[in-house]
């Protein structure tokens, strides 16, 4: 079981957002989520995006850290990526 977060990086709304995966499976993910009052609307196909206030907080609850590249390959190799391609617009 292994919650994985990224650095914020990414601007949007006035801030910038990290990225909250699960490396095993959706329903792992959506209980942390859950657990840490992360709204279900922040889930985007395969993470949630969460602000950058909410980082030091996630991390401390059980998230491991790390960087934006090795979260795109664990999530890749779980086989729960969703690919840009494959999104609808």
């Amino acid at each position: 079981m292994t919650v994985l977060i990224d650095q914020p990086a990414w601007p949007a709304h006035g801030t910038l957002w990290s990225h909250l995966v699960s490396d095993t499976s959706l329903d792992e993910l959506h209980a942390f989520a859950e657990a840490n009052e992360i709204p279900r609307r922040s889930f985007d196909l395969d993470h949630y995006d969460v602000p950058a206030r909410r980082y030091d907080e996630l991390v401390a609850a059980g998230a491991t850290a790390v960087g934006g590249r090795e979260l795109v390959i664990r999530l890749r190799d779980s086989g729960l990526r969703v690919r840009g391609k494959d999104r609808k617009p």
